[in-house]
């Protein structure tokens, strides 16, 4: 197969997006408060006190990572802000310990950032929004080291009940377009889940009293039912903060699996499935992959 640097951005974006699709379509309850971009983050305290804050994205959206720029600076400059955990960088890696003044190559080292999978053009300003105000920006993700054993690990395949674990098995068809063959799909699931722990057990270290950890992840991590939330004690207090493309697919009706939807404007069209098509086809004989 063939693979372009944004191959991983791809396939993150596209099992976000059917997470959060199947969740909406399973999803029960009363109604979500919508809330408007321009209305970010001054609404933010109606989702405080929180040991936790959860915020979802799409990765492909440029506002989604800017209302979480937002979100740090506001926090922050009310002292509620004790940890930033972060999808996008592995756990054991963190900004502890940079100064206030610390440069984006310093921050990017400290993080060891990977620039293919996760621009640093998008989530730096997330990043060292947080280093300014002197908040320590940690590494969520499971370590890619882990992957193996991670997918050969059956006992993962007990966390979830199964409705909960046959929607993680969908997304993640519907996710690589039906190309990942379906030998592949639980040890996949497993990494999900594994990744969703490890940012569970992060943040939850990251837990003080007062005060709120921001965790920011892919829209399907967050989901009560099916992400991060699954992997903490019943007394953690978090909410689910989910931002959501005008005229996404990917929609979340109720309060089951988040407390507010953040609405952002409409992306340009794009055919993500096609480019991840275009990206894994083989190569044709002689030709450099």
């Amino acid at each position: 197969m063939r693979r372009s640097p944004d191959t991983r951005l791809c396939v993150h974006w596209l099992l976000a997006a059917a997470l959060v699709a199947l969740a909406g379509c399973a999803s029960t309850g009363t109604m979500l408060p919508s809330i408007p971009l321009a209305d970010w983050p001054g609404r933010l305290q109606t989702l405080l006190p929180a040991d936790v804050l959860l915020l979802g994205e799409q990765h492909d959206a440029p506002d989604h990572q800017r209302l979480q720029r937002e979100t740090v600076v506001w926090l922050a400059a009310r002292g509620q802000l004790t940890a930033v955990v972060m999808e996008m960088a592995e756990r054991g890696h963190s900004t502890q310990g940079l100064p206030h003044d610390a440069s984006e190559a310093q921050a990017q080292a400290a993080l060891q950032w990977d620039n293919t999978a996760w621009p640093w053009q998008a989530y730096g300003p997330v990043v060292m929004a947080a280093v300014g105000a002197g908040v320590p920006v940690l590494g969520g993700n499971l370590p890619r080291a882990r992957m193996r054993a991670t997918m050969a690990n059956p006992a993962w395949d007990q966390h979830l009940p199964a409705p909960a674990l046959a929607q993680q098995y969908q997304a993640l068809r519907d996710g690589h377009c039906g190309l990942l063959p379906e030998s592949q799909i639980a040890p996949m699931a497993r990494i999900q889940i594994a990744r969703d722990a490890s940012m569970a057990q992060t943040a939850l270290d990251a837990v003080r009293p007062g005060q709120t950890v921001l965790l920011v992840a892919g829209g399907g991590h967050v989901l009560r039912h099916l992400g991060v939330p699954t992997h903490w004690p019943a007394n953690l207090v978090s909410k689910v903060a989910l931002a959501q493309v005008e005229h996404a697919s990917a929609a979340i009706k109720s309060g089951a699996d988040a407390d507010a939807v953040i609405n952002t404007p409409a992306l340009p069209p794009r055919d993500v499935c096609a480019e991840l098509r275009e990206q894994w086809r083989p190569a044709a004989p002689g030709q450099k992959v």
